[in-house]
């Protein structure tokens, strides 16, 4: 998507070697406009798929994923970190993720009562590295015996195995800003 590519030019700042900081457009200040040509370009890439619910993983991937399920009418579920099924009060699902941006591990929750075995779920998210946040996704959407219509990402690191994990499982991917390589501290496309 070359609007997203020219923000990421812009004011996209890589920050030791590997990491892209988007926050002044997707994760702190969001640029709306953005999120919402991001929104309509992610629901015409996935639809007449028969899609029922949107997904995202708590926080930066909310913006993008309203604007998708929006595009699409359906609802949008966000998965939950570090939640408890007590603090919840209700059953839910939970899984272990890895993040490789902080380097430590969570627990990722979804209530049960936010999906059954007749939805057929996107998953949107900000960035994909290694495929350990889209992982966990698709395992709680298994857990309940949903299925996956795909993972639509904003910003791929095409250099980190992500792709090549979720495809070996069958998930279909689409990145709207596919990263060849970060060279003396630019994005390459």
């Amino acid at each position: 998507m070359k609007a997203l590519e020219e923000k990421i030019l812009q004011e996209g700042e890589v920050v030791d070697g590997d990491i892209l900081k988007v926050d002044g457009f997707v994760n702190h200040q969001v640029d709306a406009l953005l999120m919402e040509e991001i929104g309509k370009d992610m629901a015409e890439h996935f639809k007449g798929q028969g899609i029922t619910k949107v997904f995202t993983i708590e926080s930066s991937g909310i913006a993008p994923a309203l604007f998708t399920a929006k595009e699409l009418g359906v609802p949008l579920v966000i998965l939950k970190k570090q939640q408890t099924a007590d603090s919840l009060k209700t059953e839910v699902w939970q899984t272990e993720v890895v993040s490789y941006t902080k380097d430590t591990s969570y627990r990722l929750t979804l209530a049960k009562n936010y999906i059954s075995d007749e939805d057929h779920v996107l998953i949107v998210d900000d960035f994909l590295a290694n495929g350990e946040a889209a992982t966990g996704a698709i395992r709680l959407i298994r857990k309940a015996h949903a299925t996956v219509a795909g993972l639509g990402v904003l910003i791929e690191k095409a250099f980190q195995p992500g792709r090549e994990k979720l495809e070996s499982q069958g998930i279909h991917v689409y990145a709207q800003a596919s990263i060849k390589a970060f060279e003396n501290g630019k994005v390459v496309f």
